[in-house]
C-alpha cells in the first residue's frame, strides 16, 4: 500500500499556523546647537558715536535644542489552518508548499498566504504539518476594507499639511 503522505506536485497538505512575535524598539536623541554673529559699522562718512543708532547695525544670534525620545512596540499572534498544495518538488525530495486563504466579512477582506519548504517525513499520516516545521516560512496577511483604510498611512500632501497647519 502506498504512503498517503504528499510527495508530488498538486498534492494537498494542511498547514497549521500558530505563530506569535513581539518587538520593542526604544530611542533617545539629544542635540544642541548655538551660534552667534555680530557685525557693526564703525565709520560711515566719518566716525559714528558708540551709542548711535547705527553703531550695532547687525547682530545675529540663534540657539536650538532638541531632546526627543520614542518607543514603538508591536505584538502579533496568528492562529489559523489552511489547505496548501505542493507547488514544486526539490531535487532532494523536499516539498515547496503554498496555501492561500481569502476571508471576507462585513466589507473587510483578509488574505493569508503561507509558503514554505518541508521534508515529506515531517508530514503526518493525515497530510498535516505545523508551520514551525516549515523551512523558509513566509506568512503574509493582507487586509482591505474600513479597518485597513483607518490605519493606512496618509499620502504625502496630507502629511505635509498636517505638519504645517496648527489645527
Amino acid at each position: 500500500m502506498r504512503d498517503p503522505r504528499a510527495y508530488q506536485v498538486d498534492d494537498m497538505v494542511m498547514i497549521i499556523v500558530s505563530d506569535s512575535a513581539s518587538a520593542i524598539a526604544k530611542g533617545l536623541t539629544s542635540s544642541s546647537r548655538k551660534s552667534s554673529s555680530q557685525n557693526s559699522i564703525t565709520s560711515l562718512a566719518g566716525t559714528l558715536p558708540a551709542a548711535g543708532p547705527l553703531a550695532n547695525l547687525a547682530t545675529f544670534g540663534g540657539s536650538s535644542k532638541l531632546d526627543s525620545q520614542g518607543q514603538t512596540s508591536r505584538s502579533t499572534q496568528l492562529t489559523t489552518s489552511l489547505a496548501a498544495r505542493v507547488i514544486h518538488v526539490l531535487p532532494n525530495g523536499y516539498l515547496v508548499l503554498e496555501g492561500i486563504k481569502d476571508i471576507a466579512v462585513n466589507s473587510e477582506r483578509q488574505t493569508v498566504i503561507v509558503r514554505g519548504v518541508c521534508r515529506p517525513q515531517d508530514l503526518s499520516q493525515g497530510n498535516t504539518i505545523a508551520s514551525n516545521r516549515l523551512a523558509q516560512l513566509e506568512v503574509r496577511i493582507n487586509g482591505k476594507g474600513v479597518v485597513g483604510d483607518a490605519i493606512r498611512r496618509p499620502f504625502i500632501l496630507y502629511r505635509v499639511l498636517q505638519g504645517l497647519l496648527p489645527f
